[in-house]
């Protein structure tokens, strides 16, 4: 069964759609038979996927627009969502990447200057089956409880089927284990994010290659504010292709999907760490940096969603509050330094740690330049405590060429002396 099917009426007005969906009836079923009843909000239709919940208070644009939420089904826990509307600019990709939106209170009209269109007329023109009007406190809760997992949105038309005809499509669906969603929601042509555009006086510092497996718009601009020109390059690209950009370093972003898929990212980060270029990965390169190390990976319970999750620094100590969107985490020894298993790439440690369920949150090489976080330091939406670790990266950046730069030249003098 597709993931998704909407109504051709439902997208065909989006202003008379949204005012009819207020009446229409909806309802979510989780594939454990626990059902809620709302309305409809945003398109009508059916919606199928793997149902998290995200505890941002701010930035639900930013959240349904972020491509690690691709197949997921997002109940939001602020109870009162749509009151700013939405607008063009606060978008982190080029649609809409939620499978589905569950809110409980949703805004009647939206009252803010920037304002361009409301958050239903948005899920209704981009064909978003959602749900409103339902306890989003007891959904949060039941899968606090007993896991994330696979549910379903059905209104209009679709919401007249028996509920056992509603739960066997929620059990027919695909689960997010063993999904790779990386390719869906990368581009598929490289481009370029140059530091003159975002307020760089002079000629950029450095060059990075920056894969793209589901990137926020944010992450690129982060960069080029710092003087780093951003090479974003396809999910699908080679050791060549990234050669190719001549960069003084190498990053993989966030996105979708269970990185025990990503074999062919993990063979294209180990090419590069074999090739000492630096490394700075964030969610699923973080994932990925762990594999490419000979870690395992496993599926959290319920994951980590939102702009207010602590997660201590442990070499300064310091606790930071964190955006983060991820459901799968590395399997590693959490304290003091370890051997890696894939031995050429020496001693690894777990540098971050969540506050709240010990989670690994990053991981630092000690032998090799290459550091990883789990969480978003680009802070769209979110705080900004994290953002020394593009300035961290710059430094690793600047060490390393440093350090090439210096072995260049006293081989260049031994090669004189002899001569």
């Amino acid at each position: 069964m597709e993931s998704k099917t909407v109504t051709e009426t439902a997208t065909a007005n989006p202003e008379t759609a949204a005012q009819a969906a207020v009446s229409t009836p909806a309802v979510l079923v989780l594939e454990d038979g626990r059902m809620f009843r709302g309305t409809s909000y945003g398109a009508q239709g059916t919606t199928l996927g793997e149902a998290v919940f995200a505890t941002g208070m701010t930035g639900y644009q930013e959240t349904i627009t972020d491509p690690s939420y691709a197949r997921q089904l997002v109940v939001q826990t602020a109870p009162h969502i749509g009151n700013t509307g939405v607008n063009s600019e606060d978008a982190e990709s080029r649609r809409i990447w939620v499978a589905g939106y569950i809110v409980r209170d949703a805004a009647r009209r939206p009252s803010n200057w920037r304002s361009e269109r409301s958050l239903d007329e948005e899920l209704v023109a981009q064909g978003i089956v959602g749900i409103q009007g339902v306890d989003t406190r007891a959904i949060t809760r039941h899968l606090r409880e007993h896991k994330t997992m696979r549910a379903g949105i059905f209104s209009g038309e679709a919401a007249q089927a028996s509920d056992k005809e509603l739960l066997d499509a929620v059990l027919a669906s695909a689960p997010m284990e063993g999904a790779r969603l990386a390719e869906e929601v990368s581009v598929d042509q490289a481009y370029v994010v140059d530091p003159k555009d975002h307020g760089w006086d002079g000629e950029p510092a450095f060059s990075i290659a920056a894969i793209d497996l589901g990137i926020k718009a944010m992450t690129p601009i982060r960069f080029a504010e710092r003087g780093v020109r951003v090479h974003v390059l396809p999910a699908t690209a080679t050791l060549e292709d990234v050669q190719a950009v001549k960069p003084d370093g190498f990053f993989m972003s966030n996105g979708p999907g269970d990185p025990a898929t990503a074999d062919a990212q993990v063979k294209l980060l180990r090419s590069v760490l074999d090739e000492k270029l630096p490394y700075f990965g964030i969610c699923f390169g973080n994932q990925i940096l762990g594999r490419a190390l000979g870690f395992g990976t496993y599926k959290l319970r319920y994951g980590h969603r939102g702009i207010n999750q602590p997660v201590m620094d442990r070499r300064t100590g310091k606790v930071e509050i964190t955006s983060q969107n991820h459901g799968f985490a590395v399997d590693a020894p959490l304290d003091g330094a370890t051997q890696a298993p894939e031995e050429r790439y020496g001693r690894v440690e777990v540098s971050h740690v969540s506050l709240n369920d010990d989670v690994v949150e990053g991981l630092a090489c000690l032998d090799i330049p290459a550091f990883s976080v789990q969480y978003h330091p680009e802070a769209a939406a979110g705080p900004h405590d994290a953002a020394y670790l593009f300035d961290r990266f710059i430094a690793l950046m600047a060490e390393t060429k440093a350090n090439t730069d210096g072995a260049n030249n006293t081989t260049d003098s031994k090669t004189e002396d002899k001569k």
